[in-house]
């Protein structure tokens, strides 16, 4: 074959003229190629590929897998949901049936907790093994660490948080709280079950003060294994549970018409969790599901523009120093400059992942991995606070705090003196009492003149608090998360109480 390579001009004539020239034989072929000339058409050629990078520039700039996940976390609002209650209540049942129904755990997964439940003779466990991931919750059948998992409905990006319910983890069950928007308190239904939970001991008691003094402001109440013989979804049942336990809301600070909704469910079986409850099973009950009830709930929108303060809840090595958290208070962005407090160290976010994904911009509310340079992980513990440089978070050893005194242990006398462990956000520090101010007419919630030497339970107290390690807190009126606390002595809440005024040790910065 011969290819013969001319111009456009005359191309028929010289075609001609060079087969003549060769006296080519009939039976070969012949391909003709027209090439154009740079001279003749070279914007032709040229633009289509300029224009074809251009686009594919273009779309790289246009969306970012940063930007696009970013798009979408605006779109979605996002809840952090904590489930309370006491020990046995069904509460990690039901976080793992939630993943269930919303196709975050498989069939197969299902199938082999269930194998791995009924061996240990724990039948009725196997839900609770998709947040109850190690060995020794999984063998004692009792939650120990927070578990956190994610699901979405179509308005809502949820985190669950399930915490402990036993009293021997009450502290780890404070980490959740203090991290949650809305809480779920699980109680059980079953004939015994109840009364256990929240005769005075019992954990349902406490979680519920604990959430509340953890800005916990919203409360779903949800009646678990209806489905059990001793209950059979029986109303008079759930009404006496539900009689019980709104006096006791109420004096814990709840507001039971506005910031309570109570609901009947299984969560071993799923029922009435996705889908409302059929009038087959439950003829009495005509309210929301779980997934309804937990979408339609409204909290105060936080201020992404205000103060940076995030509260470190742990922190880990990989390719750089990163930082866990949940934002309290403004937004974080990649390249932003942040100071570490209290050890004032500078630093710069180098990435933040919402979830498991990248983004560039995380809002308040969020937990998320913060990956920063300018520091190691040596020098960072949990308590420290993640803080804007413009009026960062304040350092002290010494605050004025309104505690509500509520079951001193016997023979204690809350004086001048008196120790405990103070829990403030993730801060857990032992502290004492050194002066008592004054205390608090529970009427009329003005001070009484009279000085004070010592309070008994059901006391509210003015009184100033030292630590021995500088921490970093707010007032309450400045900044709510980081300015509640609870006081634990030999693994008992004693009080409740808010910052109302801050000694700086040496100033902020």
């Amino acid at each position: 074959m011969m290819k013969i390579t001319c111009d456009f001009v005359d191309i028929e004539e010289e075609i001609q003229s060079s087969i003549r020239s060769l006296q080519l034989d009939s039976s070969e072929n012949i391909e003709v190629e027209a090439v154009a000339t740079p001279e003749v058409v070279p914007e032709e050629v040229e633009k289509p590929v300029e224009m074809e990078e251009e686009q594919k520039v273009d779309t790289v700039n246009a969306a970012p897998e940063e930007d696009l996940h970013e798009k979408e976390d605006d779109i979605k609002r996002h809840l952090n949901v904590v489930f309370i209650g006491h020990v046995d209540a069904g509460k990690s049942t039901i976080g793992g049936q939630i993943l269930f129904l919303s196709g975050q755990v498989d069939d197969r997964t299902i199938q082999k907790y269930e194998k791995e439940a009924k061996d240990k003779s724990r039948e009725s466990w196997y839900m609770a093994y998709i947040m109850d991931t190690n060995e020794e919750e999984r063998a004692k059948g009792k939650t120990v660490e927070v578990g956190r998992a994610h699901f979405e409905t179509e308005s809502t990006r949820f985190t669950i948080l399930d915490a402990p319910g036993h009293k021997s983890y009450v502290p780890n069950m404070i980490s959740g709280a203090s991290q949650a928007d809305i809480g779920v308190l699980v109680i059980s239904a079953r004939k015994g079950e109840f009364e256990t939970g929240y005769e005075r001991g019992g954990q349902t008691r406490e979680h519920v003060l604990l959430a509340k003094t953890l800005g916990v402001s919203k409360l779903l109440v949800v009646v678990n294994k209806m489905d059990d013989p001793t209950v059979g979804w029986s109303k008079e049942r759930y009404g006496e549970i539900e009689s019980k336990m709104t006096p006791f809301l109420k004096q814990s600070g709840y507001n039971v018409k506005k910031d309570v909704q109570f609901l009947p469910l299984s969560g071993l079986f799923g029922v009435n969790m996705k889908t409302r409850l059929g009038k087959s099973v439950c003829p009495w009950w005509d309210g929301p599901c779980l997934f309804d009830a937990l979408d339609a709930i409204q909290i105060p929108l936080r201020d992404p523009n205000g103060l940076f303060r995030m509260p470190i809840m742990d922190r880990y090595k990989d390719m750089g120093t990163v930082v866990m958290g949940k934002i309290e208070s403004g937004s974080a962005r990649e390249g932003d400059s942040l100071l570490v407090m209290p050890n004032k160290a500078h630093v710069k976010v180098l990435a933040i992942h919402c979830d498991e994904n990248k983004v560039r911009r995380a809002a308040p509310g969020e937990n998320v991995r913060i990956k920063l340079s300018g520091i190691e992980e040596e020098d960072i513990l949990s308590g420290f606070v993640l803080s804007s440089i413009v009026q960062p978070v304040t350092a002290v050893f010494e605050f004025d705090a309104q505690l509500q005194i509520l079951e001193l242990l016997e023979n204690a006398i809350f004086t001048p003196g008196y120790k405990a462990m103070l829990h403030i956000h993730s801060i857990v520090e032992e502290c004492e009492i050194v002066k008592l101010l004054h205390k608090i007419d529970p009427k009329t919630k003005k001070p009484l003149k009279k000085k004070v030497l010592f309070v008994k339970n059901g006391a509210i107290v003015v009184c100033r608090v030292q630590v021995n390690n500088l921490i970093c807190i707010e007032k309450f009126s400045d900044f709510p998360q980081l300015g509640r606390f609870t006081l634990r002595t030999e693994g008992k809440t004693v009080a409740v109480g808010k910052v109302i005024a801050l000694s700086p040790a040496g100033g902020a910065a």
